[in-house]
């Protein structure tokens, strides 16, 4: 039947009454074709709520949507026009746009589960020519949280990285490698590194992996690697649940900060002093404890009390304090024992595993690379 698809910008003019004219005349094609089916994208340029402020452009803007909703209004199934929209923006739309009759139905696009992720590699690989035993579970482990397109960039990346290497067809290690460069960017093999440094970051990347080893609830080691990336990284170390995981415990979390802290804890026990390698884990550290207190309620002190509004799930979550200056200094004390509490977790571990970590740091200095299962062999050997 026939589709008609217009962007939410299209209807919005400098001159008063045009967007409304547009949207006169778009409701009258659809009905002239009907069955039909009409799709707004990015419906809140024109669907935004309502104010006071009725002054200059913005009334051209509520002249469109107050045309928009008449004509929705005055739809009865009986004509066969089906109305789709779609906005990342929910929040900000009009009331009178949400109510039965007009959008009756919400339908909130996740981002896709581990079923949905290899269901996705699967549809973008059956473009591209695949070796044989590609494991897209795997994969689909490795990519908690990406998005399709990110998913689509991966099989891309992919088939790019066997096309370099002078190969017909695509093979596990290159999947892998495509995850890595989507999360840290390419490899920088010709970047120069000091030996000293090398030896820094070998210890930095043993301590994240040795203090997640030796922790229960924790994801289990993937891979390690020294080879700096195009993103900034000299290193890192890759975790992946065994299983799709929606829900964190408190011990999680906590367990979490405390590897985060483990790479700057083996700088400390090794080399009695600290350097600026530690800048991302850091953010991490404190925007996972920060949540731990504000928004999870895991905190002894403030029980299960809000502290933080989240203002926009679907456009990078940003959040709002909503408690006073007095309790925000309050939280940040909280944040800080957490935080302070997993650095001295992390060192314990270190210094009980020392022996341990000079071995794991001198294998991986001489590798560069290290898979997790060559991690855990050393780890477990006597």
């Amino acid at each position: 039947m026939p589709f008609f698809s217009i962007s939410g910008s299209e209807f919005v003019e400098m001159f008063v009454g045009m967007g409304a004219a547009r949207v006169r005349d778009l409701f009258k094609q659809a009905q002239e074709k009907a069955p039909c089916i009409v799709f707004i994208d990015e419906i809140d340029a024109i669907g935004k709520k309502r104010d006071n402020s009725g002054v200059g452009g913005n009334d051209e803007r509520e002249q469109t949507l107050n045309q928009l909703l008449t004509e929705m209004d005055g739809f009865d199934s009986s004509k066969g026009v089906v109305i789709l929209a779609a906005t990342n923006r929910p929040e900000t739309l009009d009331k009178a746009l949400l109510r039965p009759g007009r959008f009756d139905r919400r339908i909130p696009v996740e981002l896709p589960d581990l079923k949905g992720r290899e269901a996705i590699l699967r549809v973008h690989a059956a473009q591209i020519k695949l070796g044989a035993q590609i494991d897209f579970n795997a994969i689909a482990r490795a990519t908690s949280g990406a998005s399709g397109a990110e998913l689509a960039n991966i099989v891309n990346e992919a088939a790019l990285l066997a096309v370099r290497n002078y190969r017909s067809a695509v093979i596990q290690s290159d999947l892998e490698e495509a995850v890595e460069t989507v999360i840290a960017g390419y490899q920088r093999k010709g970047a120069v590194i000091s030996d000293q440094e090398k030896r820094i970051v070998a210890y930095h990347e043993i301590g994240h992996a040795l203090v997640a080893a030796r922790q229960q609830h924790s994801a289990p080691v993937h891979k390690i690697t020294i080879i700096p990336r195009t993103s900034g990284a000299l290193g890192y170390t890759m975790q992946v649940d065994e299983d799709e995981r929606v829900l964190m415990s408190r011990e999680e979390a906590f367990n979490k900060i405390a590897t985060l802290t483990g790479g700057r804890a083996a700088e400390e026990l090794i080399f009695s002093s600290i350097t600026t390698g530690a800048s991302n884990d850091i953010e991490q550290a404190t925007r996972i404890a920060r949540a731990m207190v504000t928004r999870y309620g895991m905190s002894e002190n403030f029980d299960m009390m809000a502290l933080e509004t989240v203002s926009n799930p679907y456009l990078g979550g940003d959040t709002a304090l909503a408690c006073s200056s007095e309790t925000a200094s309050r939280v940040d004390a909280e944040v800080l024992a957490t935080i302070r509490r997993a650095h001295e977790k992390a060192s314990s571990i270190l210094k009980d595993n020392e022996a341990k970590l000079h071995e794991l740091a001198a294998y991986l200095l001489e590798k560069e690379t290290i898979t997790g299962e060559e991690f855990m062999e050393i780890l477990d050997r006597e």
